[in-house]
């Protein structure tokens, strides 16, 4: 069910602050496609991670494009802020804006960008925006803390999107967030998902090559 190639999006939030630059640079010669960022703002989620200041810190060092996530209820005031250091920007669905044009906005700014659904929201929801954006977040954790087990109903989302996606010739990347391993990473796969998060599974890995390459197999 998937065309795409497998992606694999390291998430730093996994990684170990006091070493950041050297766990970017570890990461990304183990095999990281990108890097993705999770932003959270402890009003959208209950959780604070970090701003522009460490995302443009990241920028310096990588070099594979970054993937951010925006956990924040206000990604329409907050986007422009994160843009300059980015390659893609992915919003959410359920908070009170505008969102086609915060979209637009992003596209318009230079970046790609995405639109993520959490558990409880109705896949219904993103259906409007699917010819909009460039990845679809599939969240497959409730936002806001790593190291949560994978919601395998949430795997309906995938298979509706990429069914929309081959019946609207569009082109978006479908990605998953949460609980990502090599067993969930393959049922994934197989529901048509191509860009594949995983922070602890990575990070703390013994050989992390061996975890990345494991999630694309």
């Amino acid at each position: 069910m998937n065309s795409k190639p497998i992606i694999v999006a390291p998430s730093v939030l996994a990684c170990d602050f006091n070493r950041l630059e050297a766990e970017c640079v570890r990461i990304e010669k183990a095999g990281a496609d990108w890097l993705h960022l999770d932003v959270m703002d402890g009003h959208f989620v209950d959780n604070i991670s970090f701003g522009p200041p460490v995302v443009q810190s990241i920028a310096k060092i990588a070099t594979v494009p970054l993937d951010t996530h925006l956990m924040i209820e206000r990604p329409d005031h907050f986007f422009p802020r994160f843009v300059p250091y980015v390659n893609n920007i992915t919003i959410h669905v359920e908070p009170d804006y505008d969102i086609g044009n915060t979209l637009k906005g992003i596209r318009a700014a230079g970046a790609t960008c995405g639109l993520a659904i959490s558990p409880p929201t109705p896949f219904e929801k993103v259906e409007p925006y699917l010819d909009q954006i460039d990845l679809l977040l599939v969240m497959t954790v409730n936002p806001g803390f790593g190291g949560q087990s994978f919601i395998e109903p949430m795997m309906a989302k995938v298979m509706r999107a990429a069914q929309l996606r081959t019946e609207r010739a569009l082109e978006f990347h479908i990605e998953v967030d949460g609980g990502i391993n090599s067993n969930t990473a393959a049922i994934a796969r197989e529901c048509g998902a191509n860009v594949m998060v995983a922070g602890t599974d990575i990070f703390r890995a013994q050989d992390a090559a061996l975890a990345i390459e494991e999630l694309r197999e």
